[in-house]
């Protein structure tokens, strides 16, 4: 049997918390931000909305699993705005998912694993046109439905850890 919770600490987040998936609840309200397009990937990207399944096809891909682990990435910044600092941070939880998504899978493992915005495996998504990393894309927490402080709340962990800083989440989903 695999121990997710072991490869999930030697990848490098900066809060790993188990949680039970009860406690995640696709909601179409969270959705619906999404379809407000602000990050525009809205239709444009595989592993977002409404490509990524339904609100009530995510919650059931969310259910068939009983183990969970909240992965968090915290960075600081060097103000309250502080863009360059929110990509940088960004940008190292990204590294940091896909490299447990590919050392899991290298496993064999069977899983879920939900990241922080839209799949950024390739600078710019395919979409429409077949995706160029079939198996390997992430979709993003949101774009399951999940309210990320609420998520965080329920899980015991924090969302934010003090003035200046930035945190990422994504969740790994999987049977024990």
């Amino acid at each position: 049997m695999m121990d997710f919770l072991s490869v999930a600490n030697e990848i490098g987040f900066s809060h790993i918390v188990e949680f039970d998936p009860k406690i995640l609840e696709a909601r179409d309200a969270v959705r619906a931000m999404c379809a407000e397009d602000r990050c525009r990937a809205y239709g444009k990207n595989w592993s977002c909305p409404p490509n990524c399944g339904t609100v009530e096809e995510c919650q059931a891909k969310m259910s068939s699993y009983n183990r969970g682990i909240l992965l968090q990435t915290t960075g600081n910044l060097k103000s309250v705005i502080d863009v360059l600092g929110y990509k940088n941070v960004g940008d190292k939880h990204n590294e940091l998912v896909y490299k447990l998504f590919d050392n899991l899978k290298s496993q064999g493992a069977e899983f879920l694993l939900l990241g922080a915005g839209g799949c950024r495996r390739c600078k710019k998504c395919a979409y429409p046109e077949p995706c160029r990393m079939p198996g390997k894309s992430v979709s993003s927490m949101e774009g399951y439905g999940l309210l990320v402080s609420q998520v965080c709340k329920d899980a015991g962990a924090e969302y934010t850890y003090g003035d200046k800083t930035i945190t990422y989440s994504a969740c790994l989903l999987y049977n024990e």
